[in-house]
């Protein structure tokens, strides 16, 4: 198709200028339009503006550009006159599409529809993959999930139909997978209500997560906000071989750079080694960038993407991007704030964990450790899947495992379970045998969603606080994340080493060098996996699940009932009365890892994710308070008794006392979940002062009215007692770059002042005066 633009600039040339030119041009370009996908045949792939806002801002900055500068400011709303410096200023964007799990979506479309808008601004959609619980099996689980969720799955599917918002139903599978397939394309800014929305990044673009607020925001056709990003460049060389896959570059870099190495930039990835990964396998990579705190991950357009767009019935837009490949590539000679170089060939597999994703080991060497930790080398449970994990090449690499376990009679010694990313994946692995391989070794194919992954299992083989052992192709580990056992050691690695340390039970076996007993008796050794990255035959799309909005929605009606308990309607948080916070109580001072699941678990609490009352229960309960280290107990300096976090928060709102968190580094690492910045407003909460802040829950903090403010000397977190209260003073004179001031007023009536820092810019100091980001948006539209 593109090809026809090409042409075009050529005739205009011999034709000049008039009439004539303009009617080819006309017609040509017409020819030329691309969809940006086959739901939305009327939405264009606009690489021509892309390429335009490109070339004003390397004209305006006068430097090679990296491939994600291209991107991102490829998108900005005003080019021309838009402040740029990395690290520094926030650049107001167009994303092209949102998507939304149905954990999220709940309240991002509640807050649609306080905002008073008629319809959507942008393609959007809703994927439901996150309210299914694993419990027997695929079909079982989906049934009763349909049942125990239809409420939530109608008013998604109804708030969808009126807004203008695609509906993928329950069984579709896993938004990441789902948007790999259909969605994500080179050079597309896409924002998601998930954290490992930069799977996308696999294929070329730029794929965000972020909370639903600023869903909202897009949804609505304001510009979104985003720090301008740090660019931080992985250089590949060499290639990947034997046992070693995508999954462990992205387990390397993660032991690298840590979960906060990460915050504020771009991982983009480059070089000759690139080519030796499939485009599932470069999506694995973003996928799992995540847990090193980056906005987003990226890789080049290449030869892979291009066959994976084929593939999946994008061919047209695969043309499009080869002759604007120019657009999707790093300029030569661009430049990084921080540069790593892996070589692939000398990469070993490797697993990461128990509880934070970025404790690197080598396979080989996990056993030993696990052994001088006290950690349990007895595997329990090994899991494949999620979006992290769950591609064509993935499940092939773990069959061509599996295949060989049967062949010399050996199955799981461990409990086994696999998840398929998406319902076309499902298919197509049912109609090419992996999936009866893997049964037959002694698997459990469970339902086309999230899962055991983000807490949805009903685990029946160990009793809670029973100390174990489980080994997963995931991205996350947290304490007490997949089971709510606080004692489950998680170890996050590849399909197919999970599979074989599933098959040997044991973290102490590697198999590169280590040999299995047969059932015959005699010793056989693994042989390195290989399979197809793309089935041979066309994919399999299997069962039709999605729900296209009509064109006129104005006559749908959406219902939430008043006594419903899985959904309310949203009241506007109060406004900021201008005056200074002054002694605000302590409701906990967290020690240590804090991240979304401690503030606002998963797991059961998912059914909650649209009544802000109900899910604020869970308020802060996974938090250590640094007084007693416990967790869910902390004092009521009113009524001097210990308590639960969210009982002890009502208590202060019911009796006018708003309160403050402190806390530790990287605070809010992990999901996208905008909740555990709804619960503390909704609950009285003004601040949470800290020494550092995760990207996206920093921003949701800044949405819902509330104060993320840092130590100015991270120091100071020692000098404030549970006990005492503190006041923030400044408010009025509040502005961008100057740091707020803080009393401490002391349990031993004593006080000192120190110095917060913060992040806002004039926009976002604005939601804090009008009270929410969302309350914002209304003074604007009136």
């Amino acid at each position: 198709m593109a090809s026809y633009c090409l042409l075009l600039s050529r005739l205009q040339q011999v034709l000049g200028h008039g009439a004539r030119r303009y009617h080819v041009s006309a017609v040509l370009c017409q020819r030329a339009k691309v969809a940006m996908s086959r739901f939305e045949p009327e939405n264009y792939v606009n690489y021509e503006v892309l390429q335009k806002n490109i070339g004003i801002v390397r004209k305006r900055l006068n430097r090679p550009l990296a491939l994600s500068e291209k991107i991102v400011y490829g998108h900005l709303d005003d080019p021309a006159k838009q402040d740029i410096e990395r690290g520094k200023t926030y650049l107001r964007l167009r994303p092209n599409r949102v998507a939304m799990q149905d954990a999220t979506a709940q309240m991002a479309m509640l807050q649609f529809i306080s905002s008073g808008l008629p319809k959507v601004a942008v393609p959007s959609t809703i994927h439901c993959d996150h309210l299914i619980e694993a419990q027997l099996g695929g079909d079982k689980d989906l049934r009763r999930a349909k049942d125990v969720n239809q409420e939530v799955y109608n008013f998604l599917a109804t708030s969808g139909a009126k807004y203008g918002v695609g509906f993928w139903k329950p069984g579709s599978g896993i938004i990441h997978q789902i948007i790999l397939e259909n969605y994500a394309y080179p050079g597309v800014l896409l924002i998601g209500t998930d954290s490992h929305t930069p799977n996308g990044g696999g294929l070329g673009g730029i794929c965000i997560g972020v909370g639903g607020a600023d869903a909202v925001d897009v949804m609505a056709g304001i510009p979104w906000e985003l720090k301008c990003p740090k660019v931080i460049g992985v250089k590949l060389t060499g290639e990947l071989s034997g046992w070693t896959s995508p999954k462990d570059i992205i387990l390397k870099v993660a032991g690298i750079l840590t979960v906060k190495g990460g915050t504020g930039a771009i991982v983009e990835y480059h070089g000759p080694g690139v080519d030796s990964i499939s485009c599932t396998g470069m999506a694995t990579i973003c996928n799992m960038g995540a847990e090193i705190g980056a906005t987003t991950s990226i890789f080049p357009y290449n030869e892979r993407m291009k066959k994976y767009l084929t593939k999946t019935g994008r061919g047209e837009i695969a043309g499009l991007a080869e002759e604007f490949k120019q657009d999707l590539v790093p300029d030569e000679g661009c430049e990084y704030d921080q540069l790593i170089e892996l070589n692939l060939s000398e990469l070993k597999p490797h697993i990461n964990g128990p509880f934070t994703p970025d404790l690197a080991n080598p396979v080989s060497e996990i056993g030993s450790v696990a052994q001088e930790k006290g950690w349990p080398v007895d595997i329990k449970v090994g899991l494949i899947g999620s979006c992290t994990n769950s591609s064509y090449e993935d499940m092939g690499r773990a069959a061509a495992v599996a295949k060989q376990a049967l062949a010399n009679g050996l199955k799981c010694k461990s409990l086994f379970t696999i998840t398929p990313g998406s319902e076309q994946i499902r298919a197509t692995i049912e109609r090419d045998g992996y999936a009866k391989v893997l049964r037959d070794v002694g698997g459990v194919v469970l339902a086309n969603a999230c899962g055991p992954c983000i807490g949805q299992w009903d685990r029946k083989d160990i009793k809670k606080g029973e100390k174990n052992t489980i080994v997963t192709s995931y991205n996350r580990n947290f304490t007490g994340r997949n089971d709510a056992n606080p004692e489950t050691h998680a170890f996050v690695t590849s399909p197919e080493i999970v599979t074989a340390l599933a098959i040997a039970g044991t973290l102490k076996f590697n198999p590169e060098t280590d040999h299995l007993i047969g059932a015959d008796g005699k010793k056989f050794k693994l042989d390195a996996p290989d399979a197809d990255e793309l089935p041979r035959l066309d994919f399999d799309p299997g069962q039709d699940t999605y729900q296209d909005p009509p064109k006129d929605g104005s006559g749908q009606r959406v219902d939430v009932s008043p006594t419903s308990q899985r959904l309310q309607l949203l009241e506007p948080f109060d406004k900021w009365d201008g005056k200074d916070l002054e002694d605000l109580q302590i409701l906990i001072k967290v020690k240590g890892k804090c991240t979304t699941d401690h503030i606002s678990a998963a797991g059961p609490w998912l059914k909650f994710r649209g009544h802000l009352d109900n899910i604020s229960n869970n308020l802060l309960i996974g938090a250590i308070n640094i007084e007693n280290n416990k967790a869910n107990s902390v004092k009521n300096v009113l009524t001097q008794e210990f308590g639960a976090v969210p009982d002890t928060a009502r208590y202060y709102k019911k009796h006018n006392n708003k309160w403050v968190v402190i806390g530790d580094e990287n605070y809010g690492e992990g999901s996208s979940r905008e909740h555990a910045a709804l619960e503390p407003r909704h609950l009285g909460g003004r601040a949470i002062i800290t020494k550092s802040f995760a990207r996206i829950h920093e921003t949701n903090l800044k949405k819902q009215g509330l104060l993320p403010l840092t130590f100015a000397n991270p120091a100071d977190y020692d000098k404030i007692h549970p006990e005492d209260k503190i006041s923030i003073v400044g408010l009025k004179d509040f502005r961008p770059g100057q740091p707020l001031k803080c009393v401490i007023k002391h349990q031993n009536g004593s006080e000192e002042s120190i110095l917060l820092n913060h992040t806002f810019n004039e926009t976002q100091i604005e939601w804090f005066k009008a009270g929410s980001a969302l309350n914002r948006m209304k003074e604007l539209q009136h």
